[in-house]
């Protein structure tokens, strides 16, 4: 009976030992989860500030800057002419008032009524639906002792 006892005490034990471990290991995966969020968002930041930098001495870059500021124009100019590649495609113009995409043998913008006769073919292209950056920190559960 003695050894019964002895293996019942070692099995509740070891089922504690489990259980403590399964939740270290949960709460490290949580915990490396929260870290990648949050340089996922340090990241965007980043991108952010990278681009209001951008903008507003894309005129008068350092000789320094210049190199990259040039190369990010060359992409920039691209991804536009791409655009207009669709948008020819599709057979639509871009509204040059209010963005949104209508037939290109239309004479007026059915979403705000602007004339589309002044439309220049490689006009800069406006999405139909704005990107909005994410500047906002996401929430980040806290973690309590159990």
């Amino acid at each position: 009976m003695a050894n019964w006892e002895g293996l019942k005490d070692s099995l509740f034990a070891a089922g504690r030992d489990v259980s403590q471990k399964a939740k270290e290991v949960s709460e490290l995966a949580k915990l490396k989860m929260d870290i990648h969020t949050k340089e996922d968002f340090v990241e965007k930041q980043f991108a952010v500030l990278g681009r209001a930098y951008y903008e507003v001495n894309k005129g008068n870059a350092s000789v320094e800057e210049e190199e990259q500021f040039g190369i990010i124009k060359e992409a920039l100019d691209e991804i536009e002419r791409m655009n207009q590649q669709i948008l020819d495609i599709q057979g639509v113009v871009a509204c040059p008032n209010c963005g949104k995409k209508v037939p290109a043998d239309n004479s007026y913008c059915s979403a705000c009524g602007a004339k589309l006769d002044d439309v220049v073919v490689d006009a800069e292209v406006v999405s139909e639906e704005p990107v909005e950056e994410d500047t906002v920190e996401p929430p980040v559960e806290e973690h309590t002792e159990e």
